[in-house]
């Protein structure tokens, strides 16, 4: 599977090999349950993020993932996404330094 992500204008093309959605799924549902005590997000705290917020903090932490050429998180956190909404095609992220402003397209 991949996922295309624009950080700004530049594109990156993440490929999640299939075992990491079957292999992960462990961690992804580790993933949910630590973001149903709340999120921080950018300036807000979120009580209980919706599954459009999971994605724009997961998309977050592939923003720090790319910028630190750490391609492992940016697979596995592209493996998050996919594996919550299997139909996503790109992902748009801000350097802005506010998360709520991630975009996810379908």
């Amino acid at each position: 599977m991949k996922l295309t992500v624009f950080i700004d204008e530049e594109q990156h093309d993440i490929d999640i090999p299939d075992f990491i959605l079957s292999e992960a799924k462990d961690y992804f549902d580790m993933m949910d349950k630590d973001m149903d005590q709340g999120y921080q997000m950018s300036r807000s705290w979120v009580e209980n993020p919706d599954l459009f917020q999971r994605c724009q903090i997961a998309g977050d932490k592939i923003l720090t993932a790319i910028q630190t050429e750490n391609r492992e998180t940016s697979a596995l956190m592209a493996g998050y996404i996919l594996s919550r909404v299997p139909q996503a095609k790109t992902l748009y992220l801000t350097q802005n330094g506010d998360m709520t402003e991630h975009d996810l397209e379908t």
